[in-house]
């Protein structure tokens, strides 16, 4: 069952998010806690690490996209 990454809250105020980077690629091997992607929020730029350990499932959000918080950005098979 995989496991999904979504654009984080980051801020009581924070509704949307900008992924700056992705440090995956679909099929790399990440481990739970380890930095996957970077978002930039109006105030700051935060890594944000994996929920789950497993396989770089999809990337649906591109880099560079600005999209609403709890938005689906990927998945971990």
């Amino acid at each position: 069952m995989a496991t999904e990454v979504t654009m984080p809250k980051l801020g009581e105020v924070m509704e949307e998010g900008v992924v700056l980077s992705w440090k995956k690629k679909e099929g790399d091997a990440v481990s739970k806690g380890e930095i996957i992607l970077e978002i930039e929020t109006e105030k700051a730029v935060a890594e944000v690490e994996s929920p789950a350990s497993g396989t770089m499932g999809r990337i649906i959000v591109q880099e560079g996209s600005t999209v609403p918080v709890n938005t689906l950005l990927a998945t971990i098979e």
